[in-house]
């Protein structure tokens, strides 16, 4: 009985979900620059992540490798999302006609045709995002079934 009122609970929780975009826009500029500083703030630290990982030569065993993957995967869609934001932001370079419709599309203003290809591609974000999440499920799952228990195993290895 319980597990069915869960169900029942999970369905009903979807069918209330709106729809959520991947770039998320800011209205006021402040908490667009907060936000744009959080993207800075994540690839500096997978950054340190990555420098830390083939420091310590964490790189040669396959979950960490994985996990580096997924790092890297993970900064060019933050560089992606830095892109988009600052091209969103800015005014004149092009105009989306009917947004959020299926039928959507982006006109460029004139002599802003580079921004608007390059703001179309960089709305393609899951191109990164995907694939590091796959890295990370991939990454987690080895480390779960064959990785060392602890580091200092690691270390007994190098």
């Amino acid at each position: 009985m319980f597990k069915l009122l869960s169900y029942l609970f999970l369905v009903l929780l979807f069918m209330q979900s709106e729809v959520a975009h991947a770039t998320q826009v800011h209205a006021a500029p402040e908490g667009l620059y907060v936000h744009q500083l959080a993207h800075s703030f994540f690839i500096l630290s997978l950054g340190t992540f990555i420098y830390w990982l083939r420091e310590r030569g964490l790189t040669r065993d396959k979950g960490w490798r994985l996990l580096q993957y997924c790092a890297l995967c993970f900064i060019l869609w933050n560089l992606d999302a830095i892109i988009a934001h600052y091209l969103e932001s800015r005014e004149g370079l092009f105009r989306i006609v009917q947004e959020g419709g299926f039928f959507a599309r982006i006109e460029p203003n004139p002599g802003h045709e580079w921004a608007t290809l390059l703001f179309y591609f960089s709305k393609m974000d899951h191109l990164f995002c995907v694939p590091g999440i796959i890295f990370l499920y991939a990454a987690l799952r080895y480390l779960l079934g064959n990785g060392p228990k602890s580091f200092l195993d690691i270390r007994k290895n190098q």
